[in-house]
Formats: C-alpha cells, sequence, structure tokens
C-alpha cells in the first residue's frame, strides 16, 4: 500500500523491566537480572535491566558469565505466565489505534503496526502517534517502550534497532532519503537485520562488510550465491522491503514439535520414560489439530557436547494418531541410533500431516484395541483442556526420572 506508515515497537528488557515494575524499581535504573537461581550456573539469563546492558552485560549469556562485581544486583526467578499476560495487555493497547489486520506480533516483546491508514483520523504525524502509544503503554503499565518509523518494516525495524533506543524520547523515523546517510553506513554487516548466523563470514569472503558495500554489490551474483535470500539482502541494503503486514505469512511446511534440556545426565535407560512423556504430550497437541502423523523424528543430544549426538526420523506404515503407535515409532528409532552415554537434550516432532477423517487400520491391527485407545484418550484429552494437564498423569509422572508435572508448570521451558 502506497500510504504504508509502519511503526516497530519495542519493549525495552522485556522481562526483566517487568520484575523491575513489580517491585517498585524504575526500570532504567535497577540493576536487575531474570534468571533461575534455583538452576545450574549454565542455565540462561533471559533478560537484563536496561541500567546492566549499559554496563556491557549481555542480554544473553549464561548465569556464570554474569560479572560478579556488580554490587546489590538483584536476582529475579522467570515468571513466564506473568510475561505473557503483559505481551497481551500491550497488544491491546495496540488494538485501540489499529485494527487486527494492521498488527503483525514479532514476538512477546515486539510488534508491527501500519499506522498509515489511520493518520488522517488521528489528525497528527507518526511522530507524534508513536508519542502518544508510548506514553500510553508506559502510563498503564510502567514499561517502557521504543519506536521505529518508516515507509516499510525493514526501514522501520533498523530505525529502532540503530538509533530509537538511543534517542531521548525512544523514537526514530528513516525515510527512503535517509538510506545513503544513516542505512548504508551500518558496519559490521552482521548489525543489519536479517542477516542469519553464519553468513557474515560469506559475505566477508565477497569483499562485503558494511551495508554500503552490499547495497552496490552485483545483485546478480548475490542471487546466485544466496538464492532468494541474496535478492532479499541486496533489496534490505537499499531500503526496500515487499514485505507486507496484511500478507498474513502462512508457513509450507507444518509440524509439531517438542523438546526439552534435561536438568541432570539421564542414562540411556532412563530415556524411554522422558520419550512416553513427550510422545504423550505432542500427541494431544496432534488431536487437537485434527490430523494424523506419518513421520516421526527423534533428536538426542548426549550430556558431552563434543560427542554430539543425532537426528534422525522415520515414516510410519500408517498415518496415526494414537499414542502408542507414535510411541513405537520413536522407540525404534531411539533403539537404532542412541549410544550408551549420558543424555542431556531430547527432542522429537511430527511432521507429514493428513486430515483425520476416519481411523485407518493397516493389517497388523486389533482394531478393537486401536478403537478402544482412541476413544480413551480422547476422553483423556477432555478432562486434561478441563482441569489442566497435570489433573491426569501415568503413575510413573510420580518417579524420579519424570519430568512432566514440572514441564506443565512452564512455560517455554521456564517457570509460570
Amino acid at each position: 500500500m502506497e500510504n504504508d506508515v509502519i511503526f516497530v515497537i519495542d519493549m525495552k528488557a522485556f522481562y526483566a523491566s517487568i520484575e523491575c515494575v513489580e517491585r517498585g524499581l524504575d526500570p532504567l535504573k535497577a540493576k536487575l537480572v531474570v534468571t533461575d537461581t534455583a538452576r545450574r550456573e549454565a542455565t540462561i539469563v533471559l533478560s537484563v535491566s536496561s541500567a546492566l546492558k549499559a554496563m556491557g552485560v549481555p542480554s544473553r549469556c549464561r548465569r556464570r558469565d554474569l560479572p560478579k562485581d556488580i554490587p546489590d544486583m538483584i536476582y529475579a526467578t522467570p515468571r513466564m505466565e506473568m510475561y505473557v499476560k503483559k505481551s497481551a495487555e500491550i497488544v491491546s493497547i495496540f488494538l485501540d489505534y489499529v485494527g487486527q489486520d494492521d498488527i503483525h506480533v514479532y514476538s512477546i516483546d515486539e510488534s508491527f503496526l501500519n499506522i498509515g491508514p489511520y493518520l488522517k483520523l488521528y489528525k497528527c504525524t507518526p511522530h507524534e502517534l508513536a508519542a502518544k502509544i508510548l506514553k500510553r503503554i508506559q502510563d498503564q503499565t510502567g514499561l517502557i517502550a521504543t519506536c521505529g518509523i518508516g515507509p516499510n518494516m525493514f526501514l522501520a525495524k533498523i530505525a529502532d534497532d540503530i538509533e530509537a533506543k538511543h534517542n531521548k524520547d525512544f523514537i526514530a523515523e528513516w525515510n527512503y532519503e535517509d538510506v545513503p546517510t544513516k542505512l548504508w553506513p551500518i558496519k559490521p554487516i552482521s548489525e543489519l537485520w536479517g542477516i542469519k548466523a553464519g553468513y557474515t563470514a560469506k559475505l566477508n569472503a565477497l569483499g562485503i562488510y558494511s551495508v554500503y558495500d552490499l547495497a552496490h554489490f552485483s545483485k546478480e551474483l548475490l542471487i546466485d550465491k544466496f538464492g532468494l535470500l541474496g535478492e532479499e539482502l541486496y533489496n534490505h541494503a537499499n531500503g526496500l522491503d515487499e514485505a507486507k503486514i496484511r500478507e498474513k505469512y502462512v508457513p509450507i511446511s507444518k509440524g509439531l514439535s517438542l523438546g526439552q534440556v534435561l536438568m541432570r545426565d539421564y542414562k540411556k535407560d532412563e530415556m524411554p520414560l522422558i520419550l512416553k512423556e513427550m510422545t504423550d504430550e505432542l500427541t494431544i497437541r496432534l488431536r487437537k489439530v485434527n490430523k494424523n502423523c506419518n513421520c516421526v523424528h527423534l533428536m538426542i543430544g548426549y550430556a558431552n557436547m563434543a560427542e554430539g549426538g543425532f537426528a534422525h526420523q522415520c515414516e510410519l506404515l500408517t498415518p496415526t494418531s494414537i499414542n502408542s503407535e507414535l510411541y513405537k515409532s520413536i522407540m525404534y528409532l531411539f533403539n537404532t541410533y542412541c549410544e550408551n552415554k549420558p543424555i542431556r537434550r531430547v527432542g522429537i516432532s511430527y511432521t507429514n500431516f493428513s486430515e483425520k477423517t476416519a481411523t485407518q487400520l493397516s493389517l497388523f491391527s486389533d482394531v478393537k484395541t486401536q478403537e478402544d485407545e482412541e476413544e480413551m484418550f480422547k476422553t483423556l484429552d477432555m478432562v486434561m483442556t478441563k482441569y489442566g494437564k497435570n489433573s491426569i498423569t501415568r503413575t510413573s509422572a510420580l518417579t524420579k526420572s519424570s519430568t512432566i508435572k514440572e514441564r506443565h508448570n512452564q512455560i517455554g521451558g521456564h517457570r509460570k
């Protein structure tokens, strides 16, 4: 649309700022870090406050890597359920200004808004509207947000990342005429949004070290080297972006996945229980979307990172959404490929879906048993949906090897 004016609104140190506000602290001044101190030193730091970032503390690191010489540093245990609710509250504020079709929620703490169609209604400039929205967020939640403004999603995002976070009012507006003076000088090339991990070295090998270098490189050679990504990089380097908020992205390949990092080293003979619990949990999600699965994937990571692990998949003889059938395939992969080594990471996924219109049986299936199992799990699904995931569990959930109850009390692998 020709009248597109895009906002990128990003919450500053989102998790850490929420914890500061909950404690009555200034989110811009308090020295607070969000991490679970009940876990090992190697646990991930989810967020650090703006004050700590200004002191050079990275926003993503391991707890063991945090500086030890910062006095009065506050440790906050993650509360993911609260963060999700706060994110929803912020999105509801956006909906007071623009329609749902003009919002793209990019992540839990960042959203794109197309405010172009609404400027005449509000009778103000983009900068003035951004200031109103940021003030509304701060007044209602106590949280600080930044805003990048541009004629497309890319320039708005870069304006936010490069300039807005450093301006006094946390707002920056870039237009096409700013490309030579603001976009091209960005260096190193890894600072450009959209440069995927591992591509910096490949671009450097072509003599591309800055956005200027990228913008003036041969578009044809970039396409030859990187395919469609090469064309996108070239366009971005010249401030161009054809992506539209109203054109919702629909993934070509659909699948369901579930993974976890185990809290200790697990022996090989302890893993069948973990895999059964994960199979049960993922199959509930499969039935909720009314699909059958025809391909399962298993990933195992050994405790010794140098020993790696494996990732394999197998096709099923018959598409299914029955727990026991999917578990058999997962265990086939596990028994075939897993070595007798301590295990720390595990992931399973289902792909190659088909519509679940009727129960499809193989020549080796017991019809009555399969139908009974399917009805049983449908009933269990309904109970857990109504009363919570921990309302019904296997008796094995009481054993020390089980992780199911703890994971049901988590969001994204962290405490609710």
